[in-house]
């Protein structure tokens, strides 16, 4: 009677564990009653490894690796590749396995707070399986899934390890080793290929961790089923009650990271399985302690605080401190937009992150100081002097845009984005060196650009002409606001920049800065370009003037334009418009419209089943990390009030919206500072 009640006890527990109620949790993001036709899964990542969900039981949908880049698919040009799907995993139950049509209570849950995704359901009356994934965050090529399996009643289980290629990866070789020591023998399934065009070599490798004493630990077998996919299994009988705990630890790397891809990735998953379990998640959750240190606090406003969290999760996930790899529009959460990078950095995500961890945001301009003599080879290229980022940017930072886009070669206005986020670092940091070393020679190659750019029609018409501005739907325009103000700013910082470092200023680069018009309507209105006459746009563009630029400063003029271009904003494009309406009317004292606005840029994107945030309102190509920066920009910058200056971070005078009672913003810049609006 004793064991019977034990078991009765320790089910109940199970039970309870399996269906808290995580709906109040300002920490997690919970699907559950998930229709399977509208599945959008929710990424893990480390800034390195992005691991996608699943709606089938124990498996990933795709494997993303920052920074490893092919020709293959579409467009003629550069794709992110999927890599391996190396921690995907079979379960047999008596010898049958698994699948959604045979289990029930499924629910997945994204503890954002741990950055471990824990699903969890029910196989008949047989098994209950609690499993977890996370990408370690303390080692970049490195994943791990841990599984808790409770018995209902005897019975036999059968784990499998699964790796399997994607179809572009070519001449796969799979292999399988043991190594055996006294008291561990590692077992080590991996796989290697090369990339479609065969420039780079790819490879994966994992192992199961067991609990028990080495001798005891169940006997896996390896079965190669053909050159795309293989597994490592085991046998584990369990009484009713009992419940069996096992990891798997898997390395995904590749010959851009490491020259030898194959044997790296078997030390990487060496190294985790003998640190075991619970080291790793010790340092795995230090390591998302530390980011949470930097994090934002909103009292009243359960929904909005888990959405602004969402939104950080996803940032911090896709990049990474030390790496020099910068963020494409999708992050790390599948190939939307080939992964290639474009302004969506610098002007949308970097801004948050610079505010909340200026170690990642480094990062990002690592990547376009590492990538500036390409740049200088594409404003040669183009019969320009200095430096012309491209519009998408990959490997090399040659241009990478498809040629049916017209924003490869006059999308120029990214060359300023660049070099304005390299002085918002110096704004932050005052790190001179930084400046001398990494800062200005980007600075510097820029505003020699925007020099060279513009055509010198007379006083106030030193004209920029045949461009697109971030409003894309109108191409080949003349005088673009946007574009000609960025030219502004970033000849002007170019000036700052020498000054602060003790050299000379080139004096022509004011003298353009002075004669480069923004124009305007008879109203006083500002034009959108030269042309311009009232269409619908796809995006902010004039209110970027007021914000973040700050080259229009007068709230009256600020003003009309808001008046003027928020009801020609195209009710399908993309998040971050909304985001930087709502950081303009918060600066400007009227917070509750500030508040409808941050809702509305970015509520009617979130697709189901976890609200991952879509590019459009309608539209299915989650994850828009671009529309997560904007959302943070309108809560930091706008309804926060706080604004990097040459004197550092300030807050402006703000009012919180009536359905908050505290917005905290803590962890801002090198010297964690926090900030408070009551």
């Amino acid at each position: 009677m004793k064991r019977l009640a034990l078991l009765v006890n320790l089910l109940a527990l199970v039970t309870f564990v399996q269906a808290q109620d995580l709906s109040q949790s300002p920490w997690h993001v919970t699907a559950k009653n998930i229709d399977p036709n509208r599945y959008f899964g929710v990424t893990v990542a480390n800034g390195m490894v992005g691991l996608v969900s699943s709606l089938e039981p124990m498996r990933v949908k795709d494997v993303v690796l920052n920074g490893v880049y092919d020709y293959y698919q579409r467009g003629r040009v550069s794709n992110i590749l999927k890599s391996f799907n190396h921690l995907n995993m079979n379960l047999d139950v008596d010898d049958r396995r698994i699948g959604r049509s045979d289990i029930s209570n499924y629910q997945q849950s994204l503890d954002m707070q741990r950055a471990v995704l824990v699903t969890t359901f029910d196989v008949g009356d047989k098994v209950t399986v609690k499993h977890s994934m996370l990408a370690l965050r303390h080692l970049p090529y490195t994943a791990m899934s841990m599984v808790e399996i409770t018995a209902k009643k005897d019975v036999k289980i059968t784990p499998m390890s699964v790796i399997e290629a994607p179809d572009h990866l070519s001449d796969v070789r799979n292999f399988y080793a043991e190594i055996d020591r006294p008291h561990v023998t590692i077992g080590l399934m991996s796989s290697v290929g090369n990339s479609p065009s065969g420039k780079l070599k790819v490879a994966a490798s994992n192992s199961f961790i067991f609990n028990e004493a080495h001798g005891s630990e169940p006997r896996v077998i390896h079965e190669d089923w053909d050159y795309n996919m293989h597994l490592a299994k085991f046998y584990k009988r369990l009484k009713a009650g009992e419940t069996y705990r096992f990891s798997l630890v898997g390395s995904a790397i590749s010959s851009s990271q490491h020259n030898d891809p194959h044997n790296e990735a078997e030390r990487l998953t060496i190294f985790a399985k003998l640190e075991g379990t619970q080291r790793l998640l010790q340092r795995h959750e230090a390591e998302w302690s530390k980011l949470w240190q930097s994090d934002i606090v909103i009292e009243g406003d359960l929904d909005a605080q888990r959405d602004v969290r969402f939104a950080l999760y996803h940032l911090y996930s896709f990049a990474r401190e030390g790496t020099a790899y910068s963020l494409s529009p999708m992050g790390l959460s599948g190939l939307g937009y080939n992964g290639h990078v474009f302004w969506d950095t610098e002007l949308w995500m970097y801004p948050p992150l610079l505010m909340l961890q200026p170690g990642i945001a480094k990062s990002l301009l690592d990547y376009r100081y590492e990538r500036l003599d390409a740049a200088k080879q594409n404003a040669f290229s183009h019969g320009f002097k200095g430096a012309m980022y491209p519009w998408e940017s990959s490997a090399d930072g040659s241009e990478d845009t498809p040629i049916w886009a017209l924003t490869g070669p006059f999308q120029h206005h990214i060359t300023g984005d660049i070099a304005w986020a390299n002085w918002k670092y110096y704004q932050m940091t005052k790190d001179k060196t930084w400046l001398r070393d990494r800062g200005w020679p980007v600075i510097k190659a820029a505003a020699e650009f925007w020099a060279s750019r513009v055509e010198r029609n007379g006083p106030g018409q030193y004209d920029i002409k045949n461009v697109i501005g971030s409003n894309e739907w109108q191409e080949n325009i003349d005088n673009n606001a946007f574009t000609n103000g960025m030219a502004i700013t970033s000849l002007r910082i170019g000036t700052q920049a020498a000054k602060e470092l003790g050299l000379t200023p080139d004096p022509d680069w004011e003298l353009v800065a002075l004669n480069i018009p923004i124009l305007k309507f008879p109203d006083g209105t500002t034009r959108e370009n030269a042309t311009y006459d009232g269409v619908t746009i796809k995006q902010a563009d004039v209110n970027l003037l007021a914000y973040p630029l700050d080259i229009i400063k007068d709230p009256a003029t600020i003003r009309k334009d808001l008046a003027y271009y928020e009801p020609r904003y195209a009710a399908d494009g993309p998040a971050m418009g909304g985001s930087v309406l709502a950081a303009l009317y918060a600066r400007l004292g009227d917070t509750e419209k500030a508040y409808q606005m941050f809702r509305k840029s970015y509520e009617p994107n979130k697709v189901p089943p976890f609200g991952v945030l879509a590019e459009t309102a309608g539209g299915t190509n989650p994850y828009f990390a671009t529309g997560a920066g904007g959302m943070l920009q309108a809560i930091i910058n706008g309804l926060g009030g706080l604004e990097l200056t040459d004197t550092g971070v300030m807050q402006l005078k703000v009012k919180l919206p009536k359905a908050w009672k505290s917005l905290t913003i803590k962890g801002v810049g090198p010297e964690k500072k926090t900030f408070v609006v009551k």
